[in-house]
């Protein structure tokens, strides 16, 4: 006997029966050709990872999402990458500062969220990684998170009847490989495109920006788009913005991974769409609000051999941060934010 659901008017009917050929799959999660059709935003700029080598098809990317939110991937199998990555926050996280992971570990970074992944060509804080299908090995292998090894994670996979069969359904072959296991990965965060915001329908002349909006976008392209590029809203570059480190977490940015002694405190520029539910903000969330970022940059209290190109927000009087912030907020994409593709399927 199984449990089965039933859904009528919003309601949830679980019962039992035992009637073969019954559809038990909630339609909510069902993924069709349609659903992972690649959809380049107009105005966006060559894709870094063009799934030619990883072409997406539904099996694909549902296995990449059963894996995504599976904490089997973990070495106590406690912890998933959805764990860290939520939906409502753009895949950051909303309720810690930094990462944290098994055992109650906590890391030395903010969370990143993961939006618009195949137009960066790094990835982390620090850019030790440069491929999207490799990302989930650094997460996956760091002792704060979830402190496993890919062989064990491999081995565990095999195990279960379950994956048997999705990796078959997604790549014909009945082996279980790292490859394919971080291809699926990619099916599933590569598709979580950002590009319908406010911001762009205005852009595409669909909606109208208030007049705080529209001043708030002539300021922001006066003081903030040197770094933070439309549409992407970063440049991907590494940039010392200033901060003084925090000497609990002695984090060099950068500079642990080129050694070099002008990386030291750089991290990525990060993206900022969907900035205004995305926070604590900087690499080590120092900030818990928008307007703590911005009267940060306003004030010039800059540390270290920072990049000259953020003295251009000092001054910014209070008024003017207040509208900057209010452009800011219409980069909130609430169709990418609800989009069934990427809802967790455990929680039916």
């Amino acid at each position: 006997m199984k449990t089965r659901y039933i859904y009528i008017m919003g309601l949830t009917i679980a019962f039992c029966c035992c009637l073969s050929g019954f559809v038990e799959t909630n339609p909510y999660f069902i993924i069709k050709a349609k659903d992972v059709e690649l959809k380049v935003p107009k105005g966006f700029p060559q894709m870094v990872y063009d799934f030619k080598d990883n072409p997406i098809t539904p099996e694909g990317f549902v296995l990449g999402r059963k894996l995504f939110y599976d904490p089997i991937l973990s070495k106590d199998s406690s912890i998933s990458c959805g764990f860290c990555h939520q939906r409502i926050a753009a895949f950051a996280h909303l309720d810690h500062v930094l990462s944290h992971g098994i055992n109650g570990l906590i890391g030395n970074r903010n969370v990143p969220p993961l939006q618009n992944l195949v137009w960066q060509q790094n990835f982390m804080w620090d850019g030790g990684i440069n491929h999207l299908e490799v990302q989930p090995l650094a997460p996956l292998s760091n002792d704060k998170e979830m402190g496993e090894n890919l062989n064990n994670v491999l081995q565990k996979l095999r195990r279960n009847a379950e994956y048997k069969t999705m990796f078959q359904e997604a790549f014909k072959d009945t082996a279980i490989s790292s490859a394919q296991m971080l291809k699926a990965l990619a099916q599933f965060t590569g598709l979580m495109i950002s590009a319908n915001s406010k911001y762009d329908k205005c852009i595409r002349g669909e909606e109208k920006f208030t007049d705080a909006e529209q001043h708030g976008l002539e300021l922001f392209r006066m003081h903030c788009e040197n770094c933070h590029k439309e549409p992407l809203f970063t440049d991907n570059s590494f940039r010392n913005n200033g901060l003084k480190p925090d000497t609990a977490l002695s984090d060099s940015g950068r500079a642990r991974i080129t050694g070099l002694a002008e990386d030291y405190m750089k991290f990525k520029v990060p993206t900022l769409r969907n900035i205004s539910i995305t926070y604590p903000y900087m690499h080590d969330g120092r900030f818990k609000t928008l307007d703590k970022v911005l009267r940060y940059y306003a004030g010039g209290s800059f540390y270290g051999n920072y990049d000259k190109s953020i003295e251009r927000n000092i001054g910014l009087t209070a008024p003017e941060q207040a509208d900057i912030i209010t452009f800011l907020k219409t980069l909130t994409d609430m169709e990418f934010l609800r989009d069934r593709r990427f809802a967790d399927p455990n929680y039916r």
